[in-house]
C-alpha cells in the first residue's frame, strides 16, 4: 500500500473515490506512469491492478506478477496518492470477471479503461467507467520497449528510474533475449 496523503487524511468522513486501474505492464513505462499522474489528480486512492499477473517468461508477458509489483510500487512512491498494487491472475470467464476482481481489491467506485470489453463490463454492475487519459501511445508501449531490449537498443529513457533498476536487478534484458530466441515477438 502506498502512503496516507494530505488528500486522504482530508476525505476521511466523506464520500471517497477510489479508481482501479488494470494494465498488464510488461513492463511498466512512462506512458502508463503519465496516466496514473492524471487519474491521481481526479480520485483520493487508487488501485493498480496488474493484469495477467500468472504470466511470464514469454517475450509479450516476459515479467512475474511479483516483479511487475515492484516496477510499479517503486514508480508510484513519488505520487501524492494513497495506492494499492494487487496481481490479478486472468479468468477465462467474462460474466465473473468483475466479481473475481472485486474480491482481490479494496471496493472501489470507479474504473478508468479504454478496454470496451472492462468497460461494458463494469457499466453492467453500475460501476462509474471512465476513459483513461492516453499519452503519447506510439512512444510509450511495452512492445516498443520490449523490441529495443532485444536489439541492444536504447530502452531507459521510456520507464520510470525505478522500472529500469527493476530490470537490471532481475536481469531482464538478459531473459527477454534468451526468451526471444526461442519464441516470436509478434
Amino acid at each position: 500500500m502506498g502512503k496516507m496523503t494530505t488528500k486522504h487524511k482530508q476525505k476521511i468522513g466523506d464520500k471517497m473515490d477510489r479508481a482501479l486501474y488494470v494494465g498488464r505492464f510488461q513492463p511498466y513505462h512512462l506512458g502508463h506512469h503519465e496516466v496514473i499522474k492524471k487519474i491521481a489528480k481526479e480520485v483520493d486512492e487508487l488501485i493498480v491492478g496488474i493484469g495477467s499477473a500468472q504470466k511470464s517468461h514469454t517475450v509479450s508477458d516476459p515479467f512475474t506478477g511479483g516483479e511487475r509489483v515492484m516496477m510499479v510500487s517503486r514508480s508510484l512512491v513519488e505520487l501524492d496518492i494513497t495506492y494499492y498494487v494487487i496481481p490479478m491472475a486472468d479468468v477465462d470467464r467474462h460474466a465473473i470477471w468483475v466479481s473475481h476482481i472485486q474480491s482481490l481489491t479494496p471496493p472501489f467506485n470507479v474504473v478508468y479503461s479504454n478496454n470496451p470489453l472492462v468497460i461494458g463490463l463494469f457499466s453492467e454492475t453500475k460501476i462509474e467507467t471512465r476513459r483513461s487519459p492516453l499519452f503519447k501511445r506510439s512512444i510509450y508501449s511495452g512492445t516498443e520497449i520490449r523490441r529495443r531490449m532485444i536489439n541492444d537498443e536504447k530502452w531507459e529513457d521510456l520507464v520510470p528510474k525505478a522500472v529500469a533498476e527493476v530490470i537490471n536487478e532481475i536481469d531482464g534484458v538478459n531473459r527477454i533475449k534468451n526468451l526471444s530466441s526461442n519464441d516470436t515477438l509478434f
